[in-house]
């Protein structure tokens, strides 16, 4: 096993890489970095089996569902870190035709760089620990990440049903806050709906952490707030009306106000 650090980058991804404590791994079959910290571990796991197949044969894990099965489970440092781990899929209409395959080297290397730049604007994400590329036929490969697992929490609106007023007003004060970020970062999530936010925390100390970062881009000169707003409320009907919660048009409102969406 070999850990090297990431020297002469081929581009701006790479330099940021090493810069924020990443190191690559020289593991047979795969291309992976991890956090300096993590490396050890990781590659040992990675000379055996990928990352997805190690999580998934855990004693001790949990199994939870998004893009396939995401497995969480305690990577063995010292101490051992409770990390999540899901394999890269697509969506929507390539989910049957290419599912976890993607163009090389798929999205993984894009998602730390994203993590990375909106942890800097002080948006709360899930913390990148590796991710592992491993190339299939031609031009093609599939890739598994590894964050750093949230505190307890739930989806939004797993959160929501379980909430009572004066939580569902804190809840609301923390997805504001996370909206204000995302606008002054200039970061758009194309897929910002109910599930790709995660409440942790209780009472008024709450926290709304971004997931799926992968689709998040930085355009320039575009109505940011505006857009990702118009996103979640479209998420928030449908939830409303296809699986009755009961998350109402006077909540978008507040959220709105709260979030200064219409602020010039």
């Amino acid at each position: 096993m070999t850990i090297t650090l990431l020297t002469s980058p081929p581009d701006i991804r790479n330099s940021q890489l090493l810069q924020s404590g990443y190191v690559q791994l020289d593991v047979q079959g795969c291309q992976a970095v991890a956090l300096d910290w993590a490396a050890s571990a990781v590659a040992e796991i990675l000379n055996t089996r990928p990352l997805h197949e190690w999580a998934a044969r855990q004693p001790l894990r949990e199994e939870m569902r998004g893009r396939g099965v995401i497995y969480s489970a305690d990577l063995p440092t010292t101490p051992a870190t409770p990390v999540v781990v899901r394999r890269n899929r697509h969506g929507g209409l390539l989910r049957g035709v290419t599912g976890e395959y993607f163009l090389t080297p798929t999205r993984a290397p894009l998602e730390v760089a994203t993590s990375l730049r909106l942890a800097a604007g002080g948006i709360p994400t899930p913390e990148v620990v590796s991710y592992a590329i491993y190339p299939a036929a031609g031009i093609f490969a599939r890739s598994d990440v590894m964050t750093r697992r949230l505190p307890d929490g739930d989806d939004f609106p797993a959160a929501w049903k379980n909430a009572h007023r004066a939580e569902r007003n804190s809840m609301l004060a923390a997805v504001a806050r996370l909206l204000k970020a995302l606008a002054c970062a200039g970061a758009w999530h194309a897929d910002l709906n109910l599930k790709n936010i995660y409440i942790a925390g209780t009472g008024t100390e709450q926290t709304a952490y971004l997931l799926d970062v992968d689709r998040v881009t930085f355009p320039e000169g575009r109505d940011i707030a505006g857009r990702n707003f118009k996103r979640l409320a479209r998420s928030a009907r449908k939830w409303r009306e296809r699986w009755g919660l009961d998350f109402d048009e006077d909540s978008l409102s507040q959220l709105s106000a709260l979030a200064e969406v219409n602020k010039s």
